[in-house]
């Protein structure tokens, strides 16, 4: 998955030297006067990026609330899809803007709000490129928020041998290498973004995932009409596979006899109920999960009070075969019967 580089334009006003007429001049006059006149209104800034100056005034005094666009800013590692991210927003109907500066995005938000409903979803894509206006990104957010714009963050994440392969494929630089080596570009993106990543609502692990899986998870997430107050993604992995970097909670399940060591169960996976009945007649299986569902309730309560919208829950085994399978299919069932929107995923189940 690569990236594309693609600017917001905007038209320039005539050259400041041009000559102006006295009534045009007496018209500027009254119109700054009137200006004066009305202190609640904010002044209009102009901020100039390649050549071009866009307006960056305040939400205007008049628009309903209720006319302020939706906002998800797509962020993330260099390579890791954020293109890809966008245009399978943008096919849902989002007005995606690509490569834009963090101190324009109030602006963007403000135009969409003065398009009587015609913009309701932006999306906003910010990553390196946009280097010395990568630090305006947080008080861009303090400014969102003072004006209650309901805006998330989804970031993408990857492994740094999935980005070194796919820099490789394609023969281009990383963004931040400079005159050193794509991982040192990597390292250095991975700190700069490192608040940000903390910060996000969705992080979306790419490093296993093709473009299909990756626009599947995207669709699974924005295609509903319908914002669900949480939802749930609850993944089997293997520890021998390694730790989901995209987990927000983590359960470890080889506290529990492995099904592997039986061997009319080997075969067959945690989707059988026969593996399934093995698994909840252990000792401290249905006790972790009463536990363990009645943990995620409170966990979901703070989520919603402090507006984090998706979860990824990891349970974990050997192989994730097994016992994770399990497990993540009656913890999935619980949360469900509960109203939390719920994907399950089984990563490692079929590697063996």
């Amino acid at each position: 998955m690569t990236e594309r580089d693609a600017h917001p334009t905007a038209q320039r006003d005539p050259a400041s030297g041009e000559t102006r007429g006295e009534p045009e001049k007496a018209h500027e006059e009254a119109h700054d006067e009137a200006r004066q006149d009305r202190p609640h209104e904010a002044e209009a800034e102009a901020v100039q990026e390649n050549g071009a100056e866009v307006s960056t005034d305040v939400t205007p005094a008049g628009v309903p609330e209720a006319a302020i666009p939706e906002l998800v800013i797509i962020s993330g590692m260099s390579g890791a899809g954020r293109s890809t991210a966008a245009k399978c927003l943008e096919d849902l109907g989002w007005f995606v803007v690509d490569n834009l500066p963090p101190a324009l995005i109030p602006t963007m938000v403000e135009l969409g709000a003065r398009s009587q409903g015609n913009v309701a979803r932006i999306a906003v894509v910010v990553d390196v490129r946009g280097r010395r206006f990568f630090d305006n990104l947080r008080e861009s957010l303090a400014d969102l928020d003072s004006r209650s714009v309901t805006r998330r963050i989804v970031f993408l994440e990857s492994s740094d041998d999935a980005l070194v392969r796919r820099f490789e494929s394609v023969r281009r630089p990383h963004p931040l290498q400079g005159d050193g080596r794509i991982v040192d570009g990597i390292a250095a993106e991975r700190e700069l973004l490192r608040e940000l990543r903390g910060d996000a609502d969705l992080v979306i692990d790419t490093s296993s995932l093709n473009v299909h899986e990756l626009r599947a998870k995207m669709d699974a997430q924005f295609a509903g009409e319908e914002e669900p107050e949480l939802r749930a993604t609850v993944m089997s992995f293997g520890f021998k596979y390694g730790l989901p970097v995209d987990a927000d909670l983590v359960a470890d399940m080889r506290f529990l006899p492995n099904p592997h060591w039986v061997p009319e169960l080997r075969p067959y996976t945690g989707l059988n109920e026969e593996v399934s009945a093995y698994v909840f007649n252990q000792p401290g299986a249905k006790e972790f999960l009463d536990r363990y569902a009645e943990l995620l309730r409170l966990i979901a309560t703070g989520y919603r009070r402090e507006g984090k919208r998706y979860v990824t829950i990891a349970i974990g085994c050997t192989g994730g075969k097994h016992r994770s399978v399990a497990v993540s299919e009656k913890l999935a069932a619980r949360l469900a019967a509960e109203g939390v929107e719920t994907v399950v995923v089984h990563r490692d189940m079929g590697r063996e």
